[in-house]
């Protein structure tokens, strides 16, 4: 069967096998999220513990890093409509983050991380609107929630396998966390290899007509689409990084040799969770599990707030991952269905451009709220903010979204 099955065909069977283009690229997410994740809980300590960086400082180096990305994500979703070439896209933005991840290791203060962190969500950006509307192009309408589930799964997976591994190597050699980030290098060299081999050459769009170029406009999205993008920059002002969940963890008493645990059993939710409510969204509709999945965000956050004991964040950690299960899968089937095929590399650009516009602020704000304030603070304000977009993402969309098949 050719990856190059029609997006629009409604006709297919759910229960249909998914393309090789999703199977591959969610391996690909699981290996490079394997490196990633080997780090990424670790970074707040060795951020704010090791080279001696504040709150506020780790705030800017997480917010500043995903914004770039998202940024990014916008143009390189653009381009790979433009011409066709989402594989090419998708090769030379995992590369760039392979080779330029394990450079943490080498850093000496907490500017040069940020710098490091910087090159690494680079290669983020190129990569990720050009995948996601790939998995959109050769996957039918009626797969999208299962196969945008799956490719998280595969993700989440991953990312329980490298803190694992992370654990094993610091039981081994304590506190040498510099030759643990180098060692990322090795599951990314084999994605690479992967992908190269594995990803079909023919898992391309059709190049859109003409070579308009970008504008940092909406028009030629409806008002279902702009509506939820609105909704989505509310949340997102309350969604700090969740290197923040990991300093709370740690302040509840978690001690630093089981934080990549901790993440690890996060994330084998995260994984379960997307594979089994992927399918939901097909059936039941994304918008209705995004207004779930944002209220659950709210109540999680405040009980991060008011938790007093270790095992309070392990447990607020495995309810925190429903969140992502409901919300993942949804909101990118959301943007697939509401965007046309010309455009949908853009429509993922958007989406994600919309995100990153807020993120850096989301950040910077937390951890300010975080040093001034305490914890009620900061994650009150999330809740708040996540309530706030819930609401508002049922009032955009009401007038249409509840009329149609794909928003629901």
């Amino acid at each position: 069967m050719s990856d190059s099955a029609k997006p629009e065909d409604n006709s297919s069977q759910p229960s249909a096998p998914l393309s090789r283009t999703v199977r591959v690229l969610g391996l690909t997410s699981l290996l490079n999220d394997i490196a990633s994740e080997m780090i990424f809980p670790l970074l707040p300590t060795f951020i704010v513990t090791v080279l001696g960086g504040s709150r506020t400082s780790l705030g800017m180096i997480e917010g500043t890093a995903d914004s770039l990305a998202s940024l990014l994500k916008l143009a390189a979703g653009h381009w790979s409509d433009r011409s066709g070439q989402r594989r090419r896209f998708i090769l030379i933005g995992y590369g760039f983050t392979v080779f330029l991840r394990p450079c943490l290791g080498l850093m000496t203060a907490a500017w040069q991380v940020g710098l490091a962190r910087l090159a690494d969500r680079f290669g983020k950006g190129l990569r990720t609107a050009p995948r996601d509307a790939l998995i959109a192009d050769t996957t039918p309408a009626a797969q999208r929630g299962r196969a945008f589930g799956f490719h998280r799964a595969m993700d989440h997976a991953g990312a329980a396998i490298g803190p694992l591994l992370a654990t094993l190597f610091l039981w081994l050699r304590p506190g040498d966390l510099r030759t643990l980030f180098e060692l990322s290098l090795l599951p990314g060299l084999a994605l690479l290899t992967l992908l190269w081999f594995g990803l079909p050459k023919s898992a391309a769009a059709k190049p859109a007509a003409g070579h308009e170029p970008l504008r940092l406009t909406l028009k030629p999205f409806d008002s279902r689409f702009r509506g939820f993008l609105a909704a989505l920059v509310l949340f997102t002002l309350g969604n700090s990084s969740d290197a923040f969940l990991l300093v709370r963890a740690e302040q509840l008493g978690v001690p630093v040799l089981w934080l990549p645990t901790l993440w690890c059993v996060f994330h084998i939710v995260k994984s379960a969770g997307n594979w089994w409510l992927g399918g939901l969204v097909d059936r039941f509709g994304p918008r209705r599990l995004i207004v779930l999945g944002w209220a659950w965000y709210a109540v999680v956050y405040l009980l991060f707030a008011m938790a007093t004991e270790a095992w309070h964040a392990w447990a607020l950690f495995l309810l925190y991952a429903a969140f992502y299960a409901l919300t993942e899968p949804a909101e990118k089937t959301l943007v697939a269905n509401l965007a046309g095929s010309e455009r949908r590399g853009l429509a993922f650009g958007w989406f994600n451009f919309a995100i990153g516009i807020a993120t850096l602020p989301a950040s910077v704000l937390f951890g300010f709220l975080y040093d001034r304030w305490g914890s009620l603070a900061a994650f009150g304000t999330g809740a708040g903010l996540s309530l706030a977009a819930s609401i508002l993402l049922l009032w955009a969309t009401r007038e249409r979204g509840d009329q149609s098949s794909v928003a629901r």
